[in-house]
């Protein structure tokens, strides 16, 4: 890809990766629209880089209709959208224990809200010849997250959409991307702020690390970014032996999760 004078959406860029992206993505020479639904957290980052700013709650059909016709109306038209917005609750005491709003909120938001994007930005990018869709899944979407079913969930549904853009329009030039993180030092996790030292190991990576690894897969046209390289030797150990893996998981589990306390901000600690 290349990026300068492009113009690139980012949703979920209030904070977190979501910001790091709109960061790296304007550093890379791009015109960028950040949204949020915290529309004064969008409207600080897009000060910050110079970029242009609306409040969105993707699981609204209708607001993700208002962004694309506002981002084409100040950008001019929309060559990288960029799907971020995300969330995690957990489950409860039970895999199944979240309510059907949470479900329907997990589904809305990570996977049917890049849905209803491109399904109105798709047609002009095809006329065009060239585009670029990308979402930020998770390597729960490879793996699976403890204590959160919706989550690992609607992150593999994320990854599967991600495939079938790119089987059913690689071939008009519409160029697909799906990134899947491990552990990232982010409000989601319980960081305040992208510059967290109290880390608890190496596996959790700033939200910086994760936006550089986005702009070098972007630029090599990779479908698959891995900000966590070990993720995809984990994903083929899962796929040789299901069996094996899903027992590995129950152990990690019984080792690392609190059935009384359950809290997946402070689950990456234990791991």
């Amino acid at each position: 890809m290349r990026f300068a004078g492009r113009s690139a959406v980012v949703t979920g860029a209030g904070q977190g990766i979501g910001r790091a992206i709109a960061h790296a993505l304007t550093a890379q020479g791009m015109r960028v629209l950040v949204s949020d639904l915290d529309g004064a957290a969008a409207a600080r980052v897009a000060e910050e880089i110079g970029g242009h700013s609306l409040a969105c709650d993707v699981r609204d059909p209708r607001q993700i209709a208002d962004l694309v016709t506002h981002a084409n109306r100040v950008l001019g038209q929309i060559d990288l959208w960029c799907s971020n917005a995300g969330f995690a609750r957990g489950d409860g005491d039970m895999a199944v224990s979240a309510d059907d709003a949470q479900w329907q909120d997990s589904w809305d938001v990570h996977v049917m809200a890049h849905v209803r994007a491109c399904r109105l930005i798709l047609p002009d990018m095809i006329a065009r010849g060239e585009g670029w869709l990308l979402n930020v899944a998770s390597a729960a979407g490879l793996l699976s997250q403890i204590g959160d079913a919706a989550y690992s969930a609607t992150k593999h549904a994320a990854v599967s959409l991600a495939q079938s853009l790119a089987i059913s329009h690689g071939d008009q030039g519409i160029n697909v991307s799906v990134v899947c993180p491990l552990y990232v030092a982010t409000p989601l996790l319980g960081y305040d702020d992208d510059r967290a030292e109290d880390r608890p190991h190496d596996r959790v990576i700033l939200p910086d690390d994760v936006a550089q690894a986005l702009v070098e897969g972007l630029r090599a046209g990779r479908f698959l970014i891995l900000p966590h390289p070990e993720a995809a030797d984990l994903a083929r150990g899962r796929m040789a032996d299901m069996d094996r893996w899903i027992e590995g998981m129950r152990k990690l589990r019984a080792r690392v999760w609190d059935d009384e306390n359950p809290d997946l901000r402070d689950l990456h600690r234990r791991i």
